[in-house]
């Protein structure tokens, strides 16, 4: 039985991530368990994004990584995503975990330099198969990082 702790609010004193969703896990769809967050500037109640972090892995993170985000356009450009990457990794450390997956679409510069800012390592650009529900939306291929935590 999965247990989510208490990382209702994070901040690093520039950024928030503010829990907006805890999603049990999902076996028939190989849902694992996760923690949602709305971004938002500090003690600002706007929105400029979100992010979510999966706990554990299996062949979904395989393809979908471990860690979804996404920043409003009007505030790209600032680290956010980086930043509160750097802050949900004390989630996952909190759950056992020493290594995260970040998948990307291989023409997403932005998010690849993401990644790269954090020190994650790309290990291979992956074909999706037919089955996964990000080929069934229409992607083809995914970039596949590790991000290791345990440092």
């Amino acid at each position: 039985m999965f247990t989510f702790l208490n990382f209702d609010y994070l901040t690093d004193g520039e950024i928030d991530l503010v829990i907006e969703e805890k999603s049990e896990a999902y076996e028939p769809k190989g849902y694992l368990p996760a923690y949602k967050y709305g971004i938002k500037l500090h003690n600002d109640s706007r929105s400029i994004g979100r992010i979510d972090i999966r706990i554990g892995h299996n062949r979904n993170t395989y393809y979908g990584g471990n860690i979804g985000y996404e920043i409003d356009e009007a505030y790209r450009g600032n680290h956010y995503a980086a930043k509160a990457c750097m802050l949900a990794k004390q989630v996952a450390q909190a759950h056992g975990m020493d290594r995260l997956l970040i998948t990307n679409d291989p023409s997403n510069l932005p998010s690849r330099k993401t990644c790269e800012y954090i020190g994650a390592k790309l290990l291979e650009i992956v074909d999706l198969p037919e089955d996964n529900e990000m080929y069934q939306r229409g992607d083809r291929q995914k970039c596949r990082y590790e991000w290791v935590i345990n440092v």
